[in-house]
């Protein structure tokens, strides 16, 4: 296994379960047939951005430190990026682009990401375009409706509402 296959292991296992030490996600990982020391877990925690965090049941554990448990009003972030940066939102089936000025678009996909929006699978950020694939439950459509409110766009591409 790479280190990116065993990190990503690591990001699922903080997100679906509560853990406090590495040791647990080594015990974890040896029960899936993961072989890693404490002092990889440990490292690997270090190259995540890991925090530990108490939750809301007051139990201590350990969290991605970019996961909406942790970061402060990712909604409210991703507006104002959006506000912001986002020139134009198109749809195509369950495909959603958004369109930035050149070399902005890293800025409102890491903003994206953060604010786990429902419905999003995931996306890819080049110089001035992101590339947001939706869920079939979701759909490009709605979720491009969503992000065109977030920008404050009309319904007409790539224009802007007055202020």
């Amino acid at each position: 296994m790479t280190k990116p296959q065993r990190q990503q292991r690591i990001s699922e296992l903080l997100e679906r379960e509560i853990i406090s030490t590495a040791a647990q996600i080594v015990t974890r990982l040896q029960a899936e047939g993961i072989a890693a020391t404490q002092a990889t877990v440990t490292r690997d925690l270090q190259d995540l951005g890991t925090v530990k965090v108490r939750d809301l049941h007051g139990s201590r554990r350990i969290v991605i430190a970019s996961t909406p448990a942790v970061s402060s009003a990712p909604v409210d972030h991703l507006r104002r990026m959006m506000g912001e940066w986002v020139g134009s939102v198109d749809n195509s089936g369950n495909l959603v682009v958004v369109r930035t000025p050149p070399g902005c678009a890293h800025v409102v996909a890491s903003a994206l990401d953060r604010s786990a929006i429902e419905g999003v699978l995931g996306s890819i950020a080049g110089d001035d375009t992101i590339l947001v694939i939706a869920d079939e439950a979701r759909g490009g459509k709605a979720l491009a409706q969503e992000f065109r409110q977030l920008a404050g766009l009309t319904e007409v591409s790539g224009s802007k509402k007055g202020k």
